[in-house]
C-alpha cells in the first residue's frame, strides 16, 4: 500500500515520491476481508441479494411481496421487515450458523439513538453531542440559534496564532461523526474540515461556535413520519467561486424522505 505525502509534510529534494506502509493504518489488513467473505458467503447461501450500490445491504424476498432487508456493520446487523415469520427463521438459521445475541428492538446502535413511535422513528446523538462537549470542556458555554455566522468567510491564513493541530483534528472528526443525525451541522463542519493541516486562532473559534450551537440543540435529531405514501424530495444549491483561497465553488444537496433527510 503507498500513500501520498502529506500536504506541509512533503520531504525536501523527494517530492515525487510516495510513502510504502508497512502495515495498515488500522488492524490487520485481511481480517476485515476475510470476515466479510465468511458473511456474504452466508447471505448467498441462504437467498439474499445483494445491493449493487451498498455492498453491506441484503435483501431477501417472499411470497406475497414480503421481504427481509439485513445492513451490515463489521459484525453488527440490523433488519428489517414487514413478515415476522421471515424474521425468526433468519435469527435460528443465524444462531446456528454463528455466536449471535438477540438485543430485540433496536434502540441504541453506533452511537445513533433510535426512537421508535406512532408517528414514525426518531434518531439522535444527544449522548454522543453532550460526551464531545464535555471532552472539549464547552459543556459550559453559552448557546447560539446557528451553527455558524451567516457571513463567516475563513481563509488558509486564518487571523491569530496557530492553534494545536491534533486537538483541532480531533475537534473535527469528532463533529463529523454527529452529522450522521444532524444535517444542520453539516455545511459548518464541511467548512472548518478544509483548515485541518495548518489551523489558526479563527479556525478554532468558527469550531466553538458549532459546539456552542449544539448546547442549545443537543437533543435535535431527524424525524421519518409514518407515510404509506413515501415520496422522495431533493434539493440543490452552490456558492459560486465561493472560496476566498481558490475560488472554488461549494455545492450542496439534501434528499428527503416522509420530511427526513438521508442524504
Amino acid at each position: 500500500m503507498y500513500i501520498d505525502q502529506p500536504p506541509r509534510y512533503v520531504k525536501q529534494g523527494h517530492a515525487d515520491q510516495v510513502y510504502k506502509l508497512k502495515k495498515a493504518l488500522n488492524g490487520l489488513k485481511q481480517a476485515p476481508r476475510a470476515w466479510y467473505s465468511r458473511i456474504d458467503a452466508y447471505f448467498n447461501k441462504e437467498g439474499f441479494l445483494k445491493c449493487p450500490y451498498e455492498h453491506t445491504l441484503y435483501v431477501k424476498s417472499g411470497v406475497d411481496k414480503k421481504v427481509l432487508v439485513v445492513c451490515l456493520y463489521v459484525d453488527d446487523l440490523i433488519y428489517m421487515g414487514n413478515d415476522k415469520s421471515m424474521f425468526t427463521e433468519f435469527k435460528n438459521s443465524m444462531m446456528k450458523e454463528f455466536d449471535m445475541t438477540d438485543l430485540g428492538l433496536m434502540h441504541y446502535f453506533l452511537g445513533i439513538e433510535v426512537v421508535q413511535s406512532s408517528n414514525g422513528i426518531f434518531i439522535s446523538q444527544k449522548k454522543y453531542a453532550i460526551e464531545i462537549l464535555d471532552r472539549f470542556k464547552m459543556m459550559n458555554c453559552n448557546s447560539v440559534s446557528t451553527p455558524t455566522d451567516l457571513s463567516l468567510k475563513l481563509v488558509k491564513d486564518g487571523a491569530g496564532e496557530k492553534v494545536n493541530a491534533t486537538l483541532y483534528k480531533q475537534i473535527v472528526v469528532s463533529l463529523m461523526y454527529l452529522t450522521s443525525t444532524r444535517p444542520d451541522i453539516m455545511y459548518a463542519v464541511s467548512l472548518i474540515s478544509r483548515y485541518m493541516e495548518c489551523p489558526a486562532e479563527a479556525h478554532l473559534l468558527a469550531a466553538k461556535r458549532i459546539f456552542r450551537y449544539l448546547k442549545g440543540t443537543a437533543d435535535y435529531g431527524i424525524l421519518y413520519k409514518r407515510d404509506n405514501n413515501s415520496t422522495m424530495i431533493g434539493f440543490s444549491d452552490s456558492d459560486y467561486a465561493g472560496s476566498l483561497d481558490d475560488r472554488k465553488s461549494t455545492s450542496g444537496l439534501v434528499f428527503m424522505l416522509n420530511s427526513g433527510a438521508v442524504s
